[in-house]
């Protein structure tokens, strides 16, 4: 008698679990297998609940181990049916320290796809063999089954510009014209005299108006020496953003811990000068000020990753999760040579191909949120040579792929750092590059006791105020 081989639909146990192991193992495991994969990618009705219950964790943020993820399990009566701890902690020491992770995402992802296809096949048999009395609507519907798996594998395969135009495939799901018409018709109700800038306003007017606000996908490097105030000047952006646009912000602070940044928020946004702060000497002005500000910087959502020494792919994954669980829709990086390449070997030599990679990565992750992202970046010793000691793009530490990636390229400058006496309370922000505008300089005043950053407001003489009253009079009594 003929043995009968029984049909087994595609799939990789051991994937399955190197997967789920390097999930409860590691927090980039976790991450990558999160945003990859979904629970119907999983052949193994155990690993599928598991995944179900880690992906649940990472979109609520919250650490998962092994034994919270059991607790978890535990809670909805279902660690018994998945093989209880113990086959938890086999998965996890399975796993090991693994580090190929993708490779098994992918595998996993190849193994469903398979068994979607074949189901797919079946559907189209069952049809097939019950001779519909439409064979085109059939075939139809069997085109439509292959086509959405086809879809899902490959998201995208480019767009027809008539699709942008129509609205199908635009950001904003409007007609090009239609948008248009509704942008004409939103700045004749403001008039010229309010701002016409299309990205979210920085509060900073004059970086607004050369800039034209900060545009999404942008990739902006804020570049300048130690002790310029560059982290003050990324956060008083933050606060600007989060605070007066109320726009979720996160930023990832590789240099300084998150309690040190919310002490400078707390200094900026109450103005109090930090050493009062931080000794408690505050009369009872300056202590309400500082109340109002805490009740008042509550109700926005600022996230702070302060997690030193941080990896490309780890910072990418972080990014993502903050935008998927709070809807960030700017971030901050300080500072860029802090954060290591994806690659486990750091030497001078290959450290110039390592930061190719993140400015690379960093301007493809500011694409796939579709936010503007600010990253801090240090400049080389060679301005303190330079007379003037301004900037230039060449000083851009380890890697001219830094400019070559960027949308924009900032340098702060202050004389007074040099000199006390040249220019204090002043500082220069360089427009160096602008892939989508014009460049130049732009004066803001620095208020160092609040470690704040403010619109720089010329003093005019008053022969020139006396003229401008007579411009304005004029309009009220024509000659």
């Amino acid at each position: 008698m003929a043995e009968i081989k029984v049909k087994i639909p595609p799939h990789s146990k051991e994937s399955e679990m190197m997967v789920l192991g390097c999930m409860l193992t590691s927090i980039n495991g976790l991450n990558i297998a999160a945003d990859g994969l979904d629970d119907s990618d999983f052949y193994f009705t155990e690993h599928k609940i598991i995944f179900q219950t880690l992906k649940t964790a990472y979109k609520k943020d919250k650490p998962a181990d092994i034994h919270l993820i059991a607790e978890e399990l535990k809670r909805q009566d279902k660690l018994t049916t998945i093989g209880g701890l113990a086959y938890l902690t086999t998965l996890a020491q399975y796993a090991g320290t693994s580090a190929f992770i993708e490779e098994y995402v992918e595998l996993v992802q190849s193994k469903s796809l398979l068994r979607k296809m074949i189901h797919a096949a079946q559907l189209i048999e069952k049809t097939a063999l019950e001779e519909p009395l439409d064979v085109n609507v059939a075939l139809d519907d069997a085109q439509q089954l292959l086509f959405q798996i086809s879809q899902a594998a490959n998201p995208s395969m480019g767009v027809l510009i008539t699709e942008i135009f129509s609205g199908i495939k635009s950001e904003s799901r409007v007609p090009y014209l239609k948008e248009l018409q509704e942008r004409q018709e939103h700045y004749a109700q403001k008039g010229p005299e309010e701002s016409g800038i299309t990205g979210i306003p920085s509060h900073f007017v004059d970086l607004d108006k050369m800039i034209n606000g900060l545009n999404n996908s942008n990739l902006m490097i804020l570049a300048a020496r130690p002790a310029m105030g560059k982290t003050s000047l990324a956060l008083n952006i933050a606060e600007n953003v989060c605070f007066k646009n109320h726009i979720p912000v996160g930023i990832f602070s590789l240099e300084m811990s998150a309690e040190q940044l919310v002490h400078r928020i707390i200094c900026s946004q109450a103005e109090v000068e930090s050493d009062k702060i931080k000794t408690g000497s505050l009369n009872g002005m300056e202590f309400q000020r500082i109340v109002s500000s805490v009740n008042s910087i509550q109700k926005d959502v600022l996230i702070i990753d302060d997690q030193a020494g941080l990896k490309i792919t780890d910072l990418r994954a972080r990014a993502r999760r903050m935008k998927e669980s709070y809807g960030i829709g700017f971030l901050v990086i300080d500072y860029l040579q802090l954060i290591s390449g994806s690659g486990s070997n750091r030497t001078s030599e290959n450290r110039q191909n390592e930061i190719s990679e993140i400015s690379r990565m960093l301007k493809n992750l500011a694409r796939e949120l579709n936010i503007p992202i600010l990253c801090l970046s240090q400049l080389s010793r060679k301005v303190e040579e330079r007379q003037g000691h301004r900037p230039m793009m060449s000083d851009l530490r380890e890697s001219g792929s830094i400019e070559q990636d960027s949308d924009l390229v900032m340098f702060l400058l202050r004389r007074e750092y040099y000199d006390p006496h040249d220019k204090p309370g002043m500082a220069e922000l360089i427009v160096a590059k602008n892939r989508h505008g014009g460049v130049g300089n732009i004066s803001l005043t620095f208020r160092k006791e609040y470690a704040q950053f403010a619109n720089y407001t010329p003093i005019r003489t008053s022969q020139e105020s006396d003229q401008e009253s007579e411009k304005e009079f004029s309009y009220f009594s024509p000659k």
